[in-house]
């Protein structure tokens, strides 16, 4: 079971990897700016932002293995089809499509080692081996893109999906039995309206403000409709009984530190590749294969320090952890930001280390705060929103860090000018090094715990009342 969900998450990761070692090419071959590379990964970390609480919704519905190996067909499609792509707008639509069956991976997934894997320290470890894949993806990808890249061409990186997908879903068939939540959630239209028109307004009001400027009538708009957006799902969800995101969770203190960890964490993972790509490759000049090489040093730390995170969080739980990942990842933000890192080769990889291993430490206590002290069944929508706030997170690294490259230097064609206009992208990125810091501080102790606890009791007297009520009628 967890062999085939750590696949699943092999291949929605590997695709980020890879493609973010090719994206120069890309940006050759299809004569894309900076705000269309952007979109290329945006496009899909948005979508699946947007339907993974759908997905794990309708799973619970319809069938979690069902779902599961639709979105396995799914996203071997949207691959092919991205491999098939003649411009960046047919990329970037054939990437959306990809993220519709990405959505319906990591939810089932994620919701089917927590009910698995009950006992907290198996969990724990179950989800630190979840994390390692990442690592695996992270180490794997740049190298085995760069080798795609630079023998067949940008295309192939997508072809890479296929034969993991194939072989994921044979073994679906055989070894996931069939499941369903005994009460599933009601379908939420108007909250995933809402939730679309947030994250799709605001991405793309980041994204595009440089170019358009900042004071522009089409951003302002854009801007409206995202604060419009998050007021229309604040107000509506907390009137629903069924809705698509509980605010109660929020009630959590480490859920909310958990949720809020992930963003910054994987803002910051992001921002760090897709700056660091551009580097490398525009302006060091190095292939995509020696780009992927040199990048190894940060992917090998964050595979050696998943599972090590994942052991941790089950023997001393999630602070340690999470403050020596905000540690570490802020100190390799500032050393690329206020001691200039890529002057040196030791610096460089100095801080490189320091990163991978920062995110190395930070997935596994992000998933198991989020889930622990939850009532099981509310597990999966908890993972859920977790596994959102990831996505949420990557977006807007990738929206922010780019605006702000393309705010300082369009063009950037010599290294003074990349790293002038890159510096205030490391500050940004050592923030949210600090940010991770900080809330592992303030919401893994034991105040944060009592919260846990009554955000629990919550959850269970709506459950005793729905049995009771179950049984009168």
């Amino acid at each position: 079971m967890l062999a085939i969900c750590c696949m699943s998450l092999l291949i929605v990761s590997l695709d980020n990897t890879i493609l973010n070692v090719a994206l120069p090419s890309i940006q050759h071959d299809l004569h894309a700016s900076v705000a269309g590379m952007q979109w290329t990964i945006d496009a899909y970390t948005l979508v699946l932002a947007a339907l993974l609480m759908l997905a794990g919704s309708t799973a619970d519905r319809l069938g979690r293995r069902r779902i599961f190996m639709i979105g396995l067909v799914v996203f071997a499609a949207g691959s092919l089809l991205c491999s098939l792509a003649p411009s960046l707008e047919w990329l970037v639509v054939f990437r959306m499509v990809q993220a519709v069956g990405g959505s319906m991976l990591n939810p089932v997934a994620m919701s089917i080692i927590t009910n698995t894997f009950t006992e907290p320290r198996e969990r724990a470890r179950a989800i630190g081996a979840w994390g390692g894949v990442v690592g695996i993806s992270m180490a794997a990808g740049p190298v085995i893109g760069g080798l795609l890249v630079q023998s067949v061409g940008w295309r192939s990186i997508f072809w890479i999906n296929v034969p993991i997908g194939a072989l994921a879903l044979f073994l679906t068939l055989r070894y996931v039995p069939e499941s369903r939540a005994p009460r599933p959630r009601r379908v939420d239209p108007i909250g995933q309206l809402l939730v679309i028109g947030l994250l799709g307004s605001l991405t793309y009001a980041i994204i595009e403000a440089p170019d358009a400027g900042w004071t522009s009538p089409e951003i302002l708009a854009f801007v409206l409709v995202a604060l419009a957006s998050l007021a229309g799902l604040i107000g509506y969800e907390r009137r629903r009984r069924e809705p698509l995101i509980d605010l109660r969770f929020f009630h959590s203190a480490p859920f909310s530190g958990a949720t809020v960890v992930a963003v910054c964490a994987f803002a910051a993972l992001a921002g760090f590749l897709f700056i660091n790509t551009l580097y490398l490759q525009n302006i060091r000049g190095l292939s995509a294969l020696d780009a992927g090489l040199y990048m190894l040093p940060m992917a090998g730390m964050t595979l050696i320090f998943a599972p090590v995170s994942g052991r941790l969080v089950g023997s001393r739980g999630p602070r340690l952890p999470l403050l020596l990942a905000g540690t570490a990842m802020g100190a390799s933000g500032l050393l690329f930001a206020a001691f200039h890192a890529q002057s040196t080769y030791p610096l460089m990889f100095t801080g490189y280390v320091l990163f991978g291993i920062g995110f190395g430490l930070v997935n596994a206590p992000i998933t198991n705060t989020a889930v622990s002290g939850m009532p099981r069944a509310q597990a999966g929508v908890a993972a859920a929103v977790a596994s959102t706030s990831r996505q949420i997170g990557q977006s807007l690294g990738v929206a922010v860090i780019g605006a702000v490259l393309a705010s300082g230097a369009h063009a950037a064609a010599t290294a003074d000018a990349f790293l002038a206009a890159g510096r205030p992208a490391w500050w940004i990125i050592a923030g949210c090094g600090a940010a991770v810091l900080l809330l592992g501080a303030l919401t893994t102790g034991r105040w944060a715990r009592a919260t846990a606890a009554r955000t629990a009791v919550l959850f269970e007297d709506e459950s005793q009342e729905v049995r009771t009520a179950g049984a009168r009628s």
